[in-house]
């Protein structure tokens, strides 16, 4: 990422909170992943506000001079995963993310202190 990774996951959340997004966690896995540096979970009420919040995100990060290195989940839009290689972000319907759970298979990792106002 050319921007200072942390920097951009709080304009992330921020993107996504004014969206009313919720639920909005980051997770540093430096130290127990190989995948990212950051992973970013967060959940919006139904697909149309999840595809809603993946567009958000990917307009803000256009803005900053960043691109996706992939994306998946646009097409059904209950569980949208963008990767931006330093960061990846999944963005859920509440049951899915109840299901796969994922802030409890990277455990390992450290929360990200959030300030979004």
């Amino acid at each position: 990422m050319k921007n200072d990774p942390v920097q951009m996951l709080h304009l992330i959340a921020q993107t996504i909170y004014d969206k009313k997004g919720h639920n909005i966690l980051a997770l540093d896995v430096r130290e127990v992943s190989t995948l990212t540096n950051y992973f970013l979970i967060a959940e919006g009420t139904v697909d149309r506000h999840v595809k809603s919040l993946a567009h958000a995100v990917l307009e803000k990060m256009k803005d900053k001079g960043e691109i996706a290195a992939n994306i998946e989940g646009e097409e059904v839009g209950d569980w949208i995963v963008i990767d931006y290689l330093d960061i990846i972000i999944h963005l859920f319907t509440p049951g899915l993310r109840d299901r796969y759970r994922l802030e409890e298979l990277w455990n390992a990792g450290k929360i990200v202190d959030l300030v979004t106002s």
